[in-house]
């Protein structure tokens, strides 16, 4: 499995192995197409098979893991299984769906890129809110990793398609901001190791609803799938056994009144750990749809007042967060390089609206 060591990612039908399960399910196709093969480890203890996968799997719930199950899709060693199967030494797990594999080859494709720093190690680019990062349902052409992979297309080294180069980490389609892509196993594995154990430094700037108290503070709590919305995430107490644990550093850059521009300092990459944590303190980002920040959560509700505030949505149309500036170790020279990305035209202006707001 391809892996990268930042989870601060959208998520996407096509992140969960098993989404493709449900509409299979409709069909009573004869053939079934292998679309997962995991063997188990010699030292794996008996453990149910909904919860082995749903450890051993990127973003795939055990209740997405039991529906396929339940439609006799998950097979162990060629023959279907139910959910509360325990699997053992050497069982070879597949998923088996009654369509084939979409084809995941990643193309170069002819899109700008907005480098801000390059070597024969490495790129890190600049990405614009709107970008999705990695090929997925819905997204297989138009991405990050296609405009990457033309860039590099004449560096006979650089496979795309390789899993040992190209992307460190990754952010979410409508945040804005720098990223770190390696052009060799090395670079990737050496930065991989830093991102791992957050030896990186990044910061993200962010518009949230609400004056926070406090100049600084510190969010801790588990992040996990929203058993209610997929396509969200959830915070749990740090205690608990659901999800992982997360934690988020932010402090005060300006007030608004009815907003706060604010930096957040990740001591964790988790799936959406800044605007889930920044929910869960009961200020969502701003224009975050998914998270509750499309509305207006704070202020007057005088119509001058709501037309300000719908042009401020019009204005930036997507959460107000900016990977703000990155800094890591180069994989060979051992350097510390550090980068810093101006706020992007949508949400300049928005901040100087709300700018503009406070001093009349």
């Amino acid at each position: 499995m391809t892996m990268t060591y930042d989870d601060d990612i959208e998520l996407t039908e096509g992140d969960d192995l098993f989404a493709d399960a449900d509409a299979a399910a409709e069909h009573d196709g004869d053939t079934l197409y292998e679309h997962l093969r995991l063997t188990v480890d010699a030292g794996q203890v008996p453990q149910r098979i909904d919860k082995y996968l749903a450890e051993h799997t990127q973003h795939s719930s055990r209740n997405r893991i039991q529906q396929a199950a339940d439609a006799g899709f998950l097979h162990v060693d060629g023959k279907p299984v139910k959910s509360n199967y325990k699997v053992r030494p050497g069982d070879v797990v597949t998923l088996m769906l009654d369509r084939p594999h979409h084809d995941t080859t990643i193309r170069p494709e002819d899109i700008p890129l907005d480098i801000v720093y390059e070597d024969d190690q490495l790129l890190v680019v600049n990405k614009p809110a709107g970008m999705v990062v990695h090929p997925g349902v819905g997204n297989f052409t138009g991405t990050l990793v296609n405009a990457i992979a033309w860039h590099l297309r004449h560096l006979p080294s650089y496979d795309p398609n390789d899993p040992q180069v190209g992307l460190v980490h990754r952010i979410d389609k409508d945040t804005s901001g720098l990223l770190v892509a390696a052009k060799t196993p090395e670079a990737k594995s050496h930065l991989g190791k830093q991102f791992f154990v957050h030896d990186t430094r990044r910061t993200y700037n962010a518009l949230v609803w609400g004056n926070m108290l406090g100049d600084e503070g510190r969010i801790e709590g588990n992040i996990g799938r929203d058993p209610r919305d997929r396509q969200r995430m959830q915070v749990f107490p740090p205690d608990s056994e659901t999800g992982k644990p997360a934690v988020t550093h932010w402090r005060v850059m300006e007030r608004y009144g009815y907003t706060t521009l604010v930096e957040c300092r990740l001591e964790t990459g988790r799936t959406h750990q800044i605007r889930a944590h920044m929910k869960h303190v009961g200020h969502p980002l701003f224009a975050d749809e998914k998270y509750g920040g499309m509305e207006l959560l704070r202020g007057e509700r005088t119509a001058s007042y709501k037309a300000f505030v719908q042009n401020c949505f019009t204005l930036c149309p997507r959460q107000a967060l900016h990977a703000r500036t990155l800094g890591f170790q180069h994989p060979v020279t051992g350097e510390q390089m550090d980068f810093t990305s101006e706020w992007p035209p949508d949400l300049q202006a928005l901040i100087d609206k709300w700018r503009r707001r406070l001093s009349t």
